[in-house]
């Protein structure tokens, strides 16, 4: 019989427990990609799931896998999770969330004595915020043939360290865990996240039924200009790149962050060289992560940004580079009826919405059903110390997610689609 709740206690110690793991002075998290902290919130949930009767496992993309089994080994499986990375000061929640409810859904089916007849998988992708290595989402990228393995491995971090040499570090730490190659086609892929906007709560709701992706574009810019003495260099001979970026980044600011009153430009790391007091700067690197829910805009206002970059007047060189083209994508709308009617069977008010932040979800949405669950977040604040969850909601959402998987671990994979 399948069970009726998750086990709302032991899903929030959970999720207080892997905050502990990487955890700031300020209340938050630092648990960048492949890093020792990550390793040691691996270790916990192995344990936890092993604990409960799964499997785990990982693929050389450094995604990590918990398995329950099911009576038919050649049944596609059903997939959950979201990642456990953070940003710097990152919260307790984005991405954890998704991870741990995952994990309870599995622990509470492992201890009902329902059998169903194809594999349950849990996920914690690898490197979904990019705040170590960039562009993120690699994990699920590499996993749906989005980007080779090969050039995600390049990737280096601030210090020079590449993806390649800490996702082995990070593999090695675990001799025992079977490791495959990227890449499976699941019968549907449901992620449970934290809103990271203030709609929800606005509107007393406890469940969002996501129903896509806003676009997404990133950009890394370099501009070179020239060292100099801060003393003795004649202002107008000047190459000053920081002087430069102030210019530029007023002007793409006022050209494509004030477009209109839904698009989103931020320019969110900005590094300069040499950095010293008394030196006129050579070197100036940020980035930039334009987004907006209309894909037409986002793909006009995109080029906008490339030609302004390509004629910015100036002594110095601008370089732009572009990262990341993710288009706006729509969730399975049959997955999107299921949770709407698991939400209101259960009394949560909920409501249909598009996510405006990027999650692993985007890219499963490409080679199987795919759909995600929000629950509110305190302020609508997230990748911020004090983000937070209530333990009525986080409950919530993971009992959707319960309801969800359960109606489709008994489903036939025809009946898993749109339009059905």
């Amino acid at each position: 019989m399948v069970p009726t709740s998750i086990d709302a206690e032991r899903l929030w110690q959970r999720l207080m427990a892997l905050a502990e793991i990487g955890a700031t002075p300020g209340g938050g998290v630092d648990r960048q990609a492949l890093c020792l902290a990550e390793t040691a919130a691996w270790q916990l949930l192995i344990d936890w799931a092993q604990g409960a009767g799964a499997e785990a496992f990982a693929d050389r993309a450094g995604n990590l896998f918990l398995r329950l089994s099911g009576e038919s080994s050649g049944a596609p499986a059903v997939l959950i999770g979201s990642h456990i990375d953070t940003q710097p000061q990152g919260g307790r929640f984005d991405g954890a969330y998704g991870v741990i409810a995952a994990l309870e859904v599995l622990t509470t089916l492992a201890q009902s004595e329902e059998r169903f007849g194809r594999d349950l998988i849990v996920v914690a992708w690898m490197n979904e915020e990019g705040s170590r290595f960039a562009p993120g989402m690699m994990g699920s990228e590499v996993f749906c043939g989005v980007r080779s393995l090969e050039q995600v491995r390049a990737v280096r971090d601030i210090e020079g360290a590449s993806v390649a040499q800490a996702l082995d570090a990070q593999l090695a730490r675990f001799p025992e865990l079977a490791v495959v190659e990227p890449g499976f086609v699941p019968l549907a892929y449901i992620e449970a996240h934290i809103e990271q906007g203030p709609i929800l709560e606005r509107e007393a709701r406890m469940i969002g039924v996501v129903s896509g992706i806003q676009g997404k574009r990133t950009y890394r810019v370099a501009i070179e200009g020239a060292a100099g003495h801060a003393g003795t260099q004649p202002m107008a001979e000047r190459q000053d790149a920081l002087i430069a970026f102030s210019g530029l980044a007023r002007l793409l600011d006022d050209e494509i962050g004030h477009h209109d009153d839904v698009v989103k430009f931020t320019i969110g790391r900005i590094e300069a060289w040499p950095n010293a007091p008394s030196v006129v700067a050579e070197r100036v690197v940020f980035s930039i992560d334009l987004r907006h829910p209309r894909q037409q805009t986002l793909d006009m206002l995109g080029a906008r940004l490339e030609a302004i970059c390509a004629s910015f007047s100036t002594p110095c060189r601008v370089i732009n580079e572009p990262l990341v083209v993710a288009p706006g994508n729509e969730f399975d709308r049959h997955l999107q009826r299921v949770i709407a009617s698991c939400a209101e069977q259960r009394g949560y008010p909920a409501r249909s919405m598009l996510s405006a932040a990027g999650h692993d979800a985007r890219h499963l949405a490409s080679i199987c059903p795919a759909a995600m669950i929000f629950i509110p977040c305190r302020d609508g604040a997230s990748h911020v110390e004090h983000e937070w969850a209530e333990p009525e909601h986080v409950a919530a959402g993971a009992n959707v997610l319960l309801d969800t998987v359960s109606a489709l671990l008994v489903q036939r994979e025809e009946d898993v689609a749109d339009g059905d």
